[in-house]
Formats: structure tokens, C-alpha cells, sequence
């Protein structure tokens, strides 16, 4: 049996924060099984999508997951930006983790939509924390480390946890999009992380940010209120800004630097 890494708080709508570790995961199955579900499952999206002249909803592609692979066996990485993609997810795999990256750098705006998240949707939301606490960082690599060297911050406080932490699970949701910046232009739906050594879904990569935004309002879902003040990414707050009108919308993630993605998605 494997765990999510010990280093996890748990939250969902039953119980408060906890230092205890989330639950024990099932056993995974070989990654060459895994790998060929995931071939199979773009495969399939991808004939349906030459049958109906269009490309799978976001529903259409976690119902394929869900005929696939069990709750227990998979994770939805959230930035607590909104919580369009826990919800389509929950709507067809109740009780699924939710991991969220707590960096010790967020937005008290961003905390407080991971309590509404676990507070209002059939999840559990799994705090997946770095090795080091932030004053522990700042005594081994100085302070600001995050001005100096991103991609070192980023490194250690979102990739390797998140590493860490999917180790347990056969697939994982994410919520990129295409349209969010050219390096995102050509995500697929369904993709294996060979990195991580997993199934990747990216159910709604085809969405706009308005049609994301026009999910959230109708379907009452938790959104951020960052979101209405000009940031339409949100990251660490030392590391993001507000975006003009009409702009890339990662054009606020570290807007000062050569860094345009922290290391998760690529």
C-alpha cells in the first residue's frame, strides 16, 4: 500500500485540519498498464471526437476515468483559483482528493477559497506541504529566495511535494488550459506524465477563461476573489502581480523575471 506523502494536512467537509496523514491509497498498478490506459484513452477521445465533430466535454473525459480507474486511485491538483475542475471531478468520483500546494507564500484570499472548497464540495482537500518551512528555507538559502532563484523556490516548494505526493496515485487532474499562455497552447486531454510516471487529464484545456468563470457562476461553485480584482492567475503573492485587460493571463506569474511556468506542467 502506498500513502500521500506524510507531510499532508487533510481537510473535506466532515472534518477540520489535522496533522494526520490523508488516507491510504490502493495499490497501484504497473506504470506500463497505466501508460497504455492512457494511450487507449486519447485514442478513444480522439475517435469520438471524429464521430460527433467536436472534442469531448470535460464531463465526457472524467466519465472515461471514471469507468477506468477508482476515487481512491486518483488525485485533482488545485490552485484554489476557482474550484470549477474538483467539481466536475466530484460529480462523478465523490470523495476524491483534492491536493493543494500550500507553498507558505499564498494569498490569505487563496486559503480561504480552499476552506470554501472543502467546505462545499463532496472532496477531500489534502494540504501537501514542502520539506522546509519557509523561516527553515530562509536559513539555508537566505531570505526571498523566490527574487533571487524561482525556479529553486519553486523546485522545492511546489514540484517536489507535488512529486512526492502523486506517487500513490494512477492518474491525477489538472486544470490547464490552452488558452492560458503559448506554452499551454497544445495540451492534451489525456496524456501520460512520464515524469511522474502516471495518467495526466486535462478535461478542460479547451475551455476559455470566460467560459470557466460563466461554470462557476452557474453552477455556484467557490471561486477565488482575486479573480475579480485583476489577477486571472494566482499564484504565490510575492510572485504574482495583476494583469492588464486584454493580456496573457500568466503575464502576472512572476512578471519581473524570465519565468513563465513553475515547473508542474512542464
Amino acid at each position: 500500500m502506498s500513502a500521500i506523502n506524510l507531510n499532508a494536512r487533510v481537510l473535506n467537509n466532515n472534518a477540520e485540519a489535522s496533522a494526520a496523514p490523508a488516507r491510504a491509497l490502493p495499490p497501484r498498478r504497473p506504470a506500463a498498464d497505466l501508460q497504455a490506459l492512457a494511450e487507449q484513452g486519447s485514442a478513444e477521445l480522439a475517435q469520438a471526437a471524429a464521430a460527433n465533430g467536436r472534442e469531448a466535454t470535460a464531463a465526457e473525459v472524467v466519465a472515461w476515468v471514471a469507468r477506468n480507474f477508482s476515487a481512491d486511485s486518483v488525485a485533482v491538483a488545485c490552485s484554489m483559483a476557482d474550484a470549477v475542475l474538483p467539481e466536475i471531478v466530484s460529480q462523478q468520483l465523490p470523495g476524491v482528493d483534492v491536493l493543494f500546494l500550500d507553498t507558505g507564500y499564498h494569498f490569505a484570499e487563496t486559503y480561504e477559497t480552499r476552506d470554501a472548497v472543502a467546505a462545499a464540495l463532496p472532496v477531500t482537500v489534502v494540504d501537501v506541504l514542502p520539506v522546509t518551512t519557509v523561516p527553515e528555507q530562509d536559513a539555508q538559502h537566505g531570505a526571498e529566495l523566490f527574487a533571487r532563484d524561482p525556479n529553486a523556490c519553486c523546485a522545492m516548494r511546489k514540484v517536489e511535494p507535488l512529486q512526492r505526493s502523486l506517487g500513490g496515485y494512477e492518474l491525477w487532474f489538472t486544470g490547464v488550459r490552452r488558452d492560458e499562455s503559448p506554452t499551454r497552447a497544445n495540451t492534451p486531454l489525456v496524456t501520460w506524465d512520464e515524469r511522474n510516471g502516471l495518467v495526466k487529464v486535462n478535461p478542460v484545456a479547451a475551455w476559455s477563461y470566460d467560459e470557466l468563470m460563466d461554470y462557476a457562476t452557474d453552477h455556484h461553485v467557490p471561486v477565488n476573489v482575486l479573480l475579480s480584482q485583476g489577477y486571472p492567475s494566482i499564484g504565490c503573492a510575492p510572485c504574482t502581480q495583476p494583469v492588464a485587460a486584454g493580456a496573457d493571463p500568466r503575464s502576472g506569474r512572476w512578471a519581473t523575471l524570465e519565468k513563465t511556468e513553475c515547473g508542474l506542467h512542464q
